[in-house]
């Protein structure tokens, strides 16, 4: 079996032009305040007679500086070229030693704030820190070979000069150490934050399409809705008029009931449109709740109004009834009356139909079956698009198509569980 694939770390997004410009700022303070630690220090005279000149100091502030301005974009080099710098500053004694501290810090924090090659800002802080630990050793050591005779130096292992030098390097660890951990926590906590942030826009987005998607499917079932209504009855009344118009002058009581007949489908169209119309009105209604109070017991006034529009129609039951689901019964009806509704259409004055319901173990199938003229050519519709439709609405399957000795066929199987 196939592994999943690999959860991808997070990224943090894109520095904004607001935090971009927070760095000039920082960089044109980091650059006055070495100027302005430059010269106490140099009155201070903190490296003695070894102190070196101001110059110096003044291309160190910049140095300093002017890289953190770009610490966001490329904080890797940044702080490498800071780290250069205060390890060139320390060791020709330029008057500043603070300032410097603190530039050094602000980079190698935004390495691991920052940098998006996790690898690589690992590899750099660490060769940050291992440069710093062998240079300071190598100073100390350095100094201990100049002073090797002074009392200080050779009193012990406790000595005020190794005293002084183990405080450095826990002093220097120590801050290492915090600038470490705070970037890595800096860089988890962004990147966290920007995850949640992409996924709400994503979430967003969906539910955009999803109510989108809503509309267009609300938009559908009361298309379908409105064509199983309209067409039927119209179809119904245009079979009625015809026939009531053609046996008028010989049959006036015939023509009398199909006009009775016209004045009933009109009653039950304008009934039918109603009951819809109140679905569509009604706050939280679903799909669950019907647009209709027409199910499988409708069928026979079904198939006797159909045998009354001029199409002889059969009903047949095969099975032991079982529970059906309201909105199966609803869509079992509509797609029998759609059928019958395309018989009296299509298949021509001598033609006959016959509905069967037949009940299974565990499904239930509806067929419909009309004589008459075959279908050369079957030009799917809105009629056999909406029985599609309502035959997945059920989780079932339907068969559309020409009989071999003519007429047509619609077959519909649903799962007795489907909903």
């Amino acid at each position: 079996m196939a592994s999943a694939p690999p959860t991808p770390r997070p990224q943090r997004l894109a520095p904004t032009r607001q935090q971009l410009r927070n760095d000039v700022v920082l960089a044109a303070v980091i650059f006055v305040g070495a100027l302005l630690s430059s010269v106490l220090s140099a009155i201070a005279g903190v490296y003695g007679d070894e102190q070196g000149p101001m110059q110096y100091a003044i291309v160190y502030a910049f140095v300093l500086a002017a890289p953190l301005a770009a610490r966001r974009r490329w904080p890797a080099i940044v702080a490498v070229i800071i780290a250069v710098a205060y390890f060139a500053a320390v060791s020709l004694r330029v008057p500043e030693i603070y300032v410097g501290n603190i530039a050094m810090f602000i980079s190698f924090y935004t390495v691991g704030a920052w940098s998006p090659r996790r690898r690589r800002a690992a590899i750099v802080r660490g060769g940050i820190i291992v440069g710093m630990f062998v240079w300071l050793l190598a100073t100390m050591y350095g100094e201990a070979l100049t002073h090797a005779e002074d009392a200080g130096v050779v009193a012990g292992a406790f000595s005020p000069f190794i005293a002084s030098a183990m405080l450095n390097i826990l002093v220097n660890a120590l801050y290492f150490g915090g600038a470490y951990y705070f970037g890595e926590r800096a860089w988890t906590a962004a990147a966290e934050r920007d995850v949640l942030v992409q996924r709400t826009a994503e979430l967003e987005r969906e539910r955009e399409v999803t109510a989108a998607q809503a509309v267009a499917l609300d938009r559908v079932g009361i298309a379908r809705e409105l064509h199983d209504v309209v067409a039927h009855h119209v179809s119904v009344m245009g079979v009625q008029a015809a026939a009531a118009g053609a046996v008028l002058p010989t049959d006036p009581d015939a023509s009398a009931r199909l006009i009775t007949g016209i004045e009933a489908s009109a009653r039950e169209a304008v009934d039918e449109l109603h009951r819809l119309l109140d679905t569509l009105r009604t706050p939280g209604a679903t799909d669950d709740a019907p647009a209709s109070t027409i199910g499988l017991e409708s069928l026979p006034v079904l198939v006797a109004a159909s045998d009354a529009a001029g199409l002889p129609t059969s009903f047949t039951i095969v099975g032991e009834p079982a529970p059906v689901p309201a909105v199966t019964q609803v869509n079992i009806y509509r797609i029998a009356q759609e059928a019958l509704t395309n018989a009296r259409r299509h298949a021509g004055p001598d033609a006959a139909a016959d509905v069967r319901l037949r009940y299974g173990p565990d499904s239930l199938e509806l067929e419909v079956v009309n004589t008459g003229r075959a279908a050369v050519t079957v030009r799917p519709g809105l009629g056999q698009l909406g029985m599609r439709e309502r035959a997945v609405a059920s989780g079932g399957t339907i068969e559309i198509g020409p009989r071999p000795r003519g007429g047509f066929r619609v077959r519909l199987a649903v799962p007795l569980g489907a909903s």
